[in-house]
């Protein structure tokens, strides 16, 4: 079914969704690595700013838990066939994983975002094809490298403009980067699906074709283990994210992009 939602409901369900994917606890101690690293000014609350940002760029959404797909009644009539098919394809994925599940991976931030990628990635492809159904899709640009333009056109969004840099970058990722690995996949394994054994397992996959390809996972990494409760938080940031740390530091991303080429694992403990 297709409902229609207030701007106030979407932003009731995204803090549903929070609440249920993300415990609070977890959150905070997030917010704390991140503050650690400078990706995330100690001024700013990650669980509000989050909340805002989504509730201002939701154009759509499925409910894998109600089998719903919400449209924002703010939406342009123009646009809703294109916020249709772009969440119809969630719907589709529910047949072939758990959505739920992967989105819910704890303390596999890198794995985590490969697989939102997919998905994304997936349905923006579907979206594209249905706004312009006479491209071919090969012909398309990258659509990675599209991704200054449509964050130019997101600046015009108030909360999008003033958010930091990894979450700009990280709102913008699973659906070009995505967009961008999915359509190679279906060139290099016609009539089959990114999901199960196939599913990339990093962001460094989703980024470089060859290391998918030549199936490079990243070298997992663990700590000695230390005295008990001395350990707050620990995850991993995985190429993308070491990128945006080394852009965030040395303020130039062609550098920090060519230093965090060849990133091979990580993982951080607060």
């Amino acid at each position: 079914s297709v409902l229609r939602r207030t701007r106030a409901q979407v932003r009731a369900y995204v803090i549903h969704k929070f609440d249920a994917d993300l415990p609070a606890t977890e959150l905070a101690d997030a917010q704390a690595a991140y503050r650690l690293f400078g990706l995330l000014p100690d001024s700013v609350d990650l669980l509000r700013t989050m909340i805002d940002l989504l509730t201002e760029q939701v154009a759509g959404y499925y409910d894998a838990d109600s089998s719903a797909l919400y449209i924002p009644t703010d939406i342009d009539p123009a646009q809703a066939r294109l916020v249709i098919s772009h969440e119809l394809v969630h719907a589709l994925q529910g047949q072939y994983v758990d959505l739920n599940l992967l989105i819910q991976q704890r303390r596999q931030n890198d794995r985590r975002s490969a697989a939102q990628a997919i998905l994304e990635g997936q349905a923006t492809l579907a979206q594209i094809l249905v706004l312009m159904p006479e491209q071919k899709v090969e012909s398309l640009p990258n659509f990675w490298e599209l991704r200054d333009a449509l964050g130019t056109q997101q600046a015009q969004m108030a909360v999008f403009s003033q958010a930091p840099l990894w979450l700009r970058e990280r709102l913008i990722f699973p659906y070009l980067a995505g967009a961008e690995f999915v359509r190679r996949f279906e060139e290099t394994h016609p009539g089959q699906q990114p999901f199960g054994p196939l599913m990339p397992t990093s962001t460094e996959q989703i980024l470089h074709a060859d290391r998918y390809e030549m199936g490079d996972r990243p070298t997992e990494l663990a700590f000695i283990p230390p005295g008990p409760d001395t350990v707050r938080y620990e995850d991993d940031l995985g190429e993308f994210e070491t990128r945006l740390l080394l852009e965030q530091l040395l303020g130039n991303e062609a550098q920090a992009t060519h230093l965090s080429t060849g990133w091979d694992g990580d993982r951080y403990a607060v």
